[in-house]
């Protein structure tokens, strides 16, 4: 099997050459016809063009700008985001309409049916702050009836309504507005609901994206409780759009309308709450209008380390951001620049630490208003110090576990910033590609325009682990804004999408920059790793040593020498997540300046004026 797949892939002049050397001294054969074949891929080989300054493997450079910066994974949503900047808003109105951009403009990563979390730098108050914007399961869904669920494996299905928590995002808006908006509500979402009816071309990678998700939910269609919805609203006329096309989405602008004019509540208790509650009722599922309206965003303080000089931030559990904490912890007892960019060695030790972090992971991230999490202790320099005693230098190891800590979950990422000092890290999901397969609809046939998130997919059924599904409980979330200071002042508002990569990324990119030296864009477009295979908060145990996936960039030598310590490695996966940044420089002369980075491997675009 491996021959025949090696083969497969040879251009074929290798093959042709394999076959004249294995016929050397052959008598001569008839003369076949000529056979007309193209390459498997035309462009094999073929590498970027040279610039004329920076490292040569970025793609662009980072832009910069004065008076406001923003950088997303879709042009469109990055231009409302500068365009609110302008017309006066602050840096969360822009988030605000950034957010509501992109649940229409990129679909298959998040949208109103999902959760947000948000870390944002207050001038005012000068220190990071963050908000949890993630929902609670039903509370007429009992663990017996989700047990009832559960899929062939043991674990909750990926798709169908008793995956779907109250989505957060909508509140989280409305939340954030009444602290730091400037201007009226209203003016914020009603060009965005204009846009929606407007419609839009459709980029390539969201193309690809949504035709892939809505044949996943096809493929699936059994244990999705009703699938006409999401038809109507993302596969128009019995197909997806394809590149170039113009896709409108009217039913997300109607439903975006009715928050304008009604606020959050229109949203959690009032017309769409009882279009979703009837909705479910219809359909079989749990969600109701009294789980809608008890929802609140929690304000919370963000966890900090330090990375060399580097005050680092995340969010607490039920999110994973500390995991983020822990590698970067771990990896400041080891010289990885003098290991050197790329090499096995730096990237052996970063997956190392990565594998120890993600096994406490699992063990304790849950939901901290039903089980503990001994935070402090697993942030502190000391226990990373014992954690990386375990790393080998020349070898992988065999097993990881948790430590003996003492008792006590596709997204989309943006950035943003205003000219009076505020700095937005903000991220938003549906989990899973686009969520639940369930689009709800007003009771007459007219659908709402969003997908529900499958993020309650991601509860343990196992009982006594605190991750394990209750009623009103929120589920383990992978989704994590990133924020880091220099000297007490901010220094960026940075993320990187993609599930269990977000930590993976988040350490990356600070360790490009701090250990590496390079600036926002190179940091993003440098070649990444990702580990898949560590034990996972829904009970999932750890794969061996996993797979450590190396990006096509990476140095032959260090895949080379990654194998011989016992990696198992995997190619490019298209897991390596999606990254944007808006970093503050303080400069010699004149006043500080905004520099923003998007991700090359997304549709997006970085802006700033």
């Amino acid at each position: 099997m491996r021959r025949r797949t090696f083969l497969s892939t040879l251009p074929a002049g290798a093959l042709l050459a394999g076959a004249t050397a294995a016929n050397a001294g052959a008598p001569p054969a008839a003369a076949a016809p000529p056979r007309q074949s193209a390459p498997a891929d035309p462009y094999a080989g073929v590498g970027p063009g040279d610039r004329n300054s920076g490292v040569q493997f970025v793609g662009r450079s980072t832009v910069w700008g004065a008076h406001g910066a923003a950088a997303t994974a879709h042009p469109r949503a990055t231009l409302i985001g500068i365009d609110t900047l302008r017309r006066g808003g602050s840096a969360i109105d822009a988030a605000i309409a950034i957010n509501a951009a992109l649940g229409f403009l990129e679909p298959t990563a998040n949208g109103i049916g999902g959760d947000a979390f948000c870390m944002l730098w207050d001038p005012a108050q000068r220190k990071v702050v963050g908000f949890n914007g993630s929902g609670n399961s039903p509370r007429g869904l009992s663990l017996e009836t989700a047990r009832s669920k559960k899929g062939p494996d043991g674990y909750l299905p990926k798709y169908g309504a008793v995956t779907v928590n109250v989505p957060g995002t909508v509140d989280a808006w409305w939340s954030a507005h009444q602290r730091y908006g400037k201007l009226p509500w209203a003016e914020v979402l009603l060009p965005v609901a204009e846009l929606c009816e407007e419609g839009v071309p459709m980029p390539q990678l969201i193309a690809w994206y949504l035709q892939r998700n809505m044949a996943g939910f096809d493929a699936s269609a059994g244990i999705i409780e009703e699938n006409d919805n999401r038809k109507a609203v993302y596969a128009p006329g019995g197909r997806t759009p394809a590149v170039g096309e113009v896709f409108a989405n009217p039913h997300l602008g109607r439903t975006l309308r009715l928050i304008a004019e009604g606020g959050r509540d229109a949203f959690y208790d009032g017309v769409i709450a009882d279009h979703i509650e009837r909705y479910f009722r219809r359909i079989g599922g749990w969600m109701t209008r009294a789980d809608m309206a008890a929802h609140r965003t929690e304000w919370v303080e963000p966890i900090r380390t330090g990375y060399r000089g580097v005050d680092v931030y995340g969010l607490g559990p039920n999110t994973q951001g500390l995991s983020t904490n822990q590698i970067l912890n771990i990896c400041e007892q080891f010289d990885l620049k003098g290991m050197g960019f790329q090499s096995a060695a730096s990237i052996h030790h970063q997956a190392e630490a990565k594998r120890l972090a993600f096994e406490d992971r699992a063990k304790w991230f849950a939901d901290p208003r039903f089980s503990r999490t001994p935070v402090e202790y697993l942030n502190s320099k000391a226990y990373a110090a014992e954690r990386a005693a375990l790393i080998r230098p020349d070898r992988v190891m065999d097993r990881v576990f948790p430590g003996d800590a003492p008792t006590q979950g596709d997204t989309t990422y943006f950035s943003v910033a205003d000219k009076d000092g505020m700095m937005v890290s903000w991220i938003q999901s549906n989990y899973r590609g686009m969520g639940s397969g369930l689009v709800a609809d007003d009771g007459e046939g007219h659908p709402l325009g969003f997908m529900f998130q499958d993020r309650g997919e991601l509860f343990n059924l196992t009982d006594g682990h605190p991750n394990v599904y209750a009623p009103g409980k929120r589920p383990f979330h992978t989704i994590i804004p990133g924020f880091a200071c220099k000297g007490g002042e901010p220094w960026m508002a940075y993320g990187v999408m993609g599930g269990g990569m977000q930590p993976q990324g988040q350490a990356q990119i600070i360790i490009n920059m701090v250990d590496y030296g390079l600036d926002p864009q190179e940091a993003g477009d440098a070649p990444r790793w990702q580990h898949e295979g560590s034990s996972e908060p829904t009970g999932q145990p750890s794969e061996g040593v996993g797979t450590l996936f190396l990006e096509t960039g990476v140095p032959a030598a260090s895949k080379a020498q990654l194998a011989a310590m016992g990696w198992v490695l995997g190619g490019p996966n298209g897991g390596f997540g999606g990254y944007q940044n808006v970093v503050r420089q303080v400069n010699e002369r004149g006043p500080w300046t905004y520099g923003a980075a998007s991700e090359m491997r997304k549709d997006g675009l970085a802006l700033a004026y």
